[in-house]
């Protein structure tokens, strides 16, 4: 069998995404008897439609189908995991390509043509549904594709014979192995090549919210990881690049940017530059008038350790949320160095400090496991005791789960029972705490993204990424606004809405474009290039150096004159140039011959008669 890549590239680079394949593209075999053969051998290929496959091969013209997309990822709440983004940024990016080519997605299985089915191998709870719903595809003879770290990691699982996959890094060649598997072929797209490039077309699942990954890969080796299997070593996109795509989704309307990575603190070490770099480069492209907010993804304490002060400097400028999920799995230096951490629980107490010192508001996540091989009681009461010392407001709590082909899945384990009875003593040290006792009565600004899952309220985050439920129409969602909190609860905050912050920052853009350079002076303050921060200097208020700003307040707005109708009427024609003058002459010569050729011809008959 050759490989996929030879029959359909022709080079090293690759196809362009979206790439068509001619019919005669695809190598098909003779029929043959493939139980024999070693899948965690195969290169990637395309297998004969004649063998024994999960459905026929669809008559429907390519691109005209429609097809269902699950994702799956790891239990952690969405807004915190970085593995969880990985996934839905992967989705998003194959939607995207399969959609600009024509096919339509549904949200219910038994409408679509196709299932494709995006996979975490983080638990074994997520690899146990994509099982289920794989059965069930069969069940129903829908043609399979199964994209995402289980396949690229774990080649020769059952589960995977004679359906589709797709490696992690090869997404942008979804339109291809979808259309092949519609004909009844069976394609295995594996090898990795170079990163997926980040202008692809995409399907957001929120469109306010663009999750942008700065690499892919890490440069830890944790025992009971299995990620790493699947997403292999570091590889960095370069700043340029990213820098570009902020700029991009800026413009497109985008409001909040997560920067999305397995290890977002060992960014760029492969390619010369850290994450300081990267994070300096992306904040000076947001808009000033804070309408885009910038989300840093999951870091492990290792790297982030070096960088501390400047990071802290980025958390504190005012378009960053400060917030920042930093696991820390145990607080037993033990049981860290049994996982291969590379850092100490004194270490990742430096991070917390450092940055709950340097930056007002710093919230921080965190990820624990339980029962780690070889954890004895005495190392689960450090873990205890480092959560009550600092009262995190989210915490992570998971039982170990032995991912096969993982240093750990050896380890001799600790009794089931004794797991779950430390992850429920966990579960309930953490839920008595009240991070957000003492918020009732203050005004917060948040960010409002996102409909709550009760389909009543809508989701706002405050700058240290507090989630607060507000009533207000959907129209509210993309804004920024003032909220009153009016009562706080275990996971989030209520407010109600007081004041709409409007976003202008495409008249700034433009007048920015034409400002003069930056002056000491004060009350050139709204003309120059500066912000109003700069100008003012400490101490100083907007209101102080008399500054209009890019934000302006629904009910504060500022009174223009009106016009009236005569106004309105002259300060258009005082706009008209030469051209429409010429025109307006024009239509009233045409106008007056056609009148006068109407009258000439009704006099001639008159005189006739």
């Amino acid at each position: 069998m050759e490989d996929i890549e030879d029959m359909f590239a022709g080079g090293a680079g690759g196809a362009p995404p979206g790439f068509r394949l001619p019919l005669n593209a695809v190598g098909v075999n003779p029929k043959r008897n493939t139980s024999k053969r070693s899948i965690s051998k195969q290169k990637d290929e395309v297998t004969d439609p004649n063998r024994d496959s999960l459905a026929p091969p669809s008559m429907k013209i390519p691109g005209t189908q429609t097809i269902y997309i699950k994702t799956f990822g790891c239990s952690h709440n969405q807004a915190s995991s970085a593995n969880r983004q990985y996934w839905i940024s992967d989705s998003e990016y194959m939607a995207g390509q399969l959609t600009a080519f024509g096919y339509g997605l549904t949200e219910v299985p038994e409408e679509a043509d196709l299932w494709l089915i995006n996979t975490c191998t983080v638990k074994s709870p997520s690899q146990s549904a994509m099982s289920t719903l794989i059965t069930r595809g069969r069940s129903g003879k829908k043609p399979l594709v199964i994209a995402g770290c289980v396949p690229q990691g774990s080649r020769d699982l059952k589960e995977l014979e004679g359906v589709s996959v797709v490696g992690v890094q090869q997404i942008d060649r979804v339109v291809e192995i979808v259309e092949e598997t519609l004909k009844g072929h069976e394609v295995r797209l594996l090898n990795r090549k170079t990163l997926p490039a980040l202008d692809l077309p995409k399907v957001r699942k929120n469109n306010f919210i663009e999750i942008l990954p700065i690499n892919v890969g890490c440069l830890g080796a944790c025992t009971y990881c299995k990620t790493k299997h699947a997403r292999g070593h570091l590889g960095s996109y370069t700043v340029e690049s990213l820098v570009e795509r902020v700029r991009t989704v800026i413009s497109e309307g985008v409001k909040e940017i997560w920067l999305s990575s397995e290890d977002t603190g060992a960014y760029g070490r492969d390619i010369g530059v850290n994450l300081p770099i990267l994070l300096n480069a992306i904040v000076k492209e947001l808009p000033s008038d804070q309408s885009t907010m910038l989300r840093i993804g999951m870091t492990n304490p290792p790297f982030i350790l070096e960088h501390l002060k400047e990071i802290a400097a980025v958390l504190r400028h005012p378009c960053v949320y400060t917030f920042l999920h930093v696991p820390v799995q145990s607080g037993s230096d033990a049981v860290l160095t049994a996982m291969n951490r590379e850092y100490t629980s004194g270490e990742f107490r430096t991070v917390v400090d450092t940055l709950t010192e340097l930056v007002p508001g710093m919230q921080i996540a965190t990820d624990i496991i339980c029962g780690f091989p070889g954890e004895t009681d005495e190392d689960f009461s450090q873990t205890v005791g480092l959560i009550k010392d600092y009262k995190f407001a989210q915490v992570h709590i998971s039982q170990f789960y032995p991912r096969p082909g993982t240093p750990a899945a050896k380890m001799k384990k600790v009794q089931s029972k004794i797991v779950k009875q430390r992850s429920r003593e966990l579960t309930c040290v953490f839920e008595a705490f009240a991070p957000y006792t003492g918020m009732e009565g203050k005004e917060e600004r948040i960010w409002i993204t996102e409909i709550a899952t009760d389909g009543v309220h809508l989701v706002g985050h405050t700058k240290g990424y507090i989630q607060v439920l507000v009533s207000g129409p959907e129209s509210m969602l993309g804004t920024s606004a003032i909220a009153r909190i009016t009562s706080v609860g275990r996971w989030s905050v209520f407010g109600e809405v007081i004041e709409t912050l409007a976003s202008t920052n495409v008249v700034t853009q433009v007048r920015e474009e034409t400002k003069p350079a930056c002056t000491s002076d004060v009350s050139t303050c709204e003309t120059c290039a500066c912000s109003a921060e700069s100008c003012c200097g400490e101490g100083k208020s907007g209101e102080a150096c008399n500054i209009s700003g890019d934000i302006t307040r629904q009910d504060h707005k500022t009174e223009e004159k009106s016009m009236t109708k005569e106004e309105e009427k002259h300060e258009v024609v005082s706009h008209w140039g030469l051209v429409d003058k010429a025109l307006v002459c024009g239509v009233f010569v045409s106008s007056l011959t056609i009148l006068v050729l109407i009258i000439s011809i009704a006099s001639r008959v008159l005189l006739r008669q």
